[in-house]
Parts: structure tokens; sequence; C-alpha cells
């Protein structure tokens, strides 16, 4: 008997992630990801219709897990400065156990081929630099950042910084520590900020 329907779904989820960090996402077909899980490749189109509505889950489920690991940065009581840090270092720490994430953000297959996938990834980058922006205009509002600050602006520069940070990442092949950047990167964000 096989597994339930959500447990094999999460399943093959989490072999997609896996073979993009490793090959890339154009080598991510239906039978790698058979191959990986040890399944036949009907297995696969039991549970999705279409290799990019395995994308589109995998992507779904990504945002679902960041937004829960920053949901603290978000509501905390502690100052916004503080958040804006743990936010910084808990988003390096997601990506870096992550690897597919980058492959498949920076891939030709999001940012030419499927409109439906590019959709769905502005979509979650707009509720993330809303989610930063607010962080920030607590920060103006209390002190900790200058008053002159344009909150979306400076929320979308934040969120290109993380995005550069790890695509060198994705392009050096993970060599580096993606974590010991968080406080180098912080704090030159801090002092853009102040």
């Amino acid at each position: 008997m096989g597994k339930p329907h959500q447990q094999r779904k999460q399943e093959i989820i989490q072999s997609t992630l896996a073979l993009a960090a490793e090959l890339g996402v154009k080598k991510v077909t239906t039978q790698a990801i058979a191959d990986r899980i040890g399944v036949a490749q009907a297995t696969i189109f039991r549970h999705f219709k279409t290799r990019d509505a395995i994308f589109a889950e995998a992507i779904a489920w990504l945002a679902d897990q960041l937004f829960l690991v920053l949901s603290n940065c978000f509501q905390s009581q502690q100052d916004a400065d503080q958040r804006l840090q743990q936010l910084v270092h808990r988003q390096l720490q997601f990506i870096s156990e992550h690897k597919g994430l980058p492959r498949l953000l920076f891939s030709d297959r999001l940012h030419l081929e499927s409109p439906a996938l590019k959709q769905a990834v502005q979509t979650i980058m707009q509720h993330y630099t809303r989610e930063v922006a607010k962080l920030i205009e607590e920060g103006v509002d209390s002190g900790h950042f200058r008053q002159d600050l344009d909150a979306m602006q400076s929320a979308g520069f934040i969120a290109a910084l993380i995005q550069g940070l790890v695509m060198r990442w994705s392009i050096f092949n993970f060599d580096f520590d993606l974590e010991q950047e968080a406080k180098p990167l912080w704090d030159f964000i801090d002092s853009a900020l102040r």
C-alpha cells in the first residue's frame, strides 16, 4: 500500500527542491523526481498534473515555511531594529537550509518560461516587502530609524540586498556560509536606516 496523499506530495516537493539544488531546475524532470523517491513516474502524475504544478506547490510550501520562521519578527513586542536584525538572520538561515530555493528563484523556468510561477513569486515578494515596510515604519515611529526613510523603498532595497547575496551564494555553488553573512549584511542595513 502506498503512502498517504499528503505525505507523498510532501516527499515529491522535498525531492524536487533537493534535485533543483543539486542539478538545477532544467534537469528536474518528473522522471528524475520519481527515480529519487523510488516510485514510478505515474505516481508523480497521480499527485501533480504537471512539473510546473510541482514547482508551484514547492514555491507555496517554501513561502509558508519562510513566513512561519519570520512571523515572530513581524509580530513581537521587541524594538523594530532588533526584529529587523532577527529577520535578516532567520531569512538567511532558512535559505541556507533550502538550497533549492535560489536555484528555483533564479531559473529561466521562473523568469521566462512560466508566467504563472513568476506571478506566484511576485505575489510572495510583494507580501514580504509590505511586511518589512511595516517593520521599518515602526522603527521610524519609535525613533530607531531615520525620519526621512521611505519604508516601501527601503524594504525593497533590503529585499534586493538579500536576493543579491543569495544569488552570489548560488552562483558560487554554496561554497561560503550564508548564515555568516547575516551580521555584515545587517551592519550595512543598520547604518543605512539610522
